[in-house]
């Protein structure tokens, strides 16, 4: 039997000291700490990159890029539980109708002030689902039809584990990091 040995590292990891979500948990904790690891993740999956590294196209076809991620994932954030649940006020971010993709086509923004806007659109959706109840109503602008902060939060996990799974790819062919 030949012994097979590998290289004590194949590729980068990205490692952090993120939380995994509680194993036993209520509903509510265990969606919000849910969300927020998968928020955390996708920050790693864009760790120590330059800016042209995070605005870097390294799946083509695909015009993906984590500056873009970043920028759809920051416009969902204030779409969902700002505008839509909590009923606010404020412009829409990244998108014009002339321009319905611009969060990922438009890169030309600093990205420590896409994070910055980021990490403050995450930390305004925490306060919202404090204050509300999971039964509570947010309305949908397209429809009229009224959606629970339960049904929001899901909506954001989804949207974030499968841009996660994006992030994976680009970050990968950027610069072969792998990892959580």
């Amino acid at each position: 039997m030949t012994e097979h040995t590998l290289p004590a590292v194949l590729t980068p990891r990205l490692t952090s000291a993120r939380t995994d979500p509680a194993p036993v948990a209520d509903e509510r904790q265990a969606l919000t700490e849910t969300l927020d690891y998968y928020r955390r993740t996708f920050e790693l999956k864009c760790a120590g990159l330059e800016p042209a590294q995070l605005s870097e196209r390294s799946v083509p076809p695909s015009t993906l890029t984590l500056h873009g991620l970043l920028r759809h994932l920051t416009g969902c954030e204030r779409w969902w539980f700002r505008m839509q649940f909590a009923g606010e006020d404020v412009p829409i971010l990244y998108y014009s109708d002339d321009d319905p993709e611009q969060d990922f086509n438009e890169l030309d923004g600093d990205v420590d002030e896409a994070f910055a806007l980021w990490h403050a659109e995450c930390e305004r959706a925490r306060e919202i689902v404090a204050a509300g109840s999971l039964e509570q109503t947010g309305i949908r602008r397209s429809t009229g039809e009224p959606f629970t902060l339960r049904w929001v939060l899901l909506r954001m996990i989804g949207e974030y584990a499968r841009h996660v799974g994006h992030a994976d790819l680009i970050r990968e062919r950027i610069d072969g990091a792998t990892g959580e």
